[in-house]
């Protein structure tokens, strides 16, 4: 319950706040974000670090699938088996999404 309150007393503060910074400076600080979100130096930063990311996590899916497939039910192997021959975390899911 205390952490509810202190939440609840903390957005009644960024609210209230917020309210006083007016617009202008609402508009200000999207622009400021517009602008280094759309560095060349941060987007390759953030392209560097996601494409990290998708190393490491294909190592690791590689690694638990061989640990792991012994140990689950067959229908999780198969699952697992399924997923390793049509190449891992970076092929798209059965939502149609992929990991670009």
């Amino acid at each position: 319950m205390r952490y509810r309150l202190t939440f609840i007393a903390g957005l009644a503060l960024g609210y209230v706040l917020g309210t006083r910074a007016g617009r202008e400076r609402y508009e200000k600080l999207k622009k400021a974000a517009r602008e280094v979100s759309q560095n060349p130096a941060v987007r390759n930063t953030a392209e560097s670090a996601a494409q990290q990311t998708r190393t490491y996590a294909g190592k690791a899916f590689a690694s638990v699938s061989e640990k792991v497939e012994g140990r689950v039910p067959e229908s999780v192997a198969g699952r697992v088996r399924s997923l390793r021959e049509r190449g891992g975390p970076g092929a798209s899911d059965d939502w149609g999404t992929s990991n670009t």
